[in-house]
């Protein structure tokens, strides 16, 4: 029959070597994230472009074309009519 002494003692053994291993495992993955973002640059996004201007002698206006106006007046009073219906 075995002792619970001995039983107690090596289960203790058991845990401690677990955790050393995991407690040697996690420390090195720390260092070898650590040297892995030294080593890898970080990814800076690309610069966006800036759209080209087709026509630069044309300034740009906050004013809608009068044209532009009426056909909107247009399709709206359309809607407008035949949603009545």
């Amino acid at each position: 029959m075995t002792n619970i002494g001995s039983l107690l003692g090596d289960a203790a053994t058991l845990m401690l070597t677990g955790m050393s291993v995991v407690f040697v495992f996690l420390t090195i993955l720390v260092y070898l994230v650590r040297l892995m973002s030294k080593l890898v640059p970080e990814e800076a996004p690309e610069p966006i472009a800036a759209p080209k201007q087709t026509k630069p002698s044309l300034s740009p206006s906050n004013t809608v074309s009068p044209s532009v106006v009426a056909a909107i007046s247009a399709a709206v009073h359309q809607y407008r009519t035949s949603a009545a219906k």
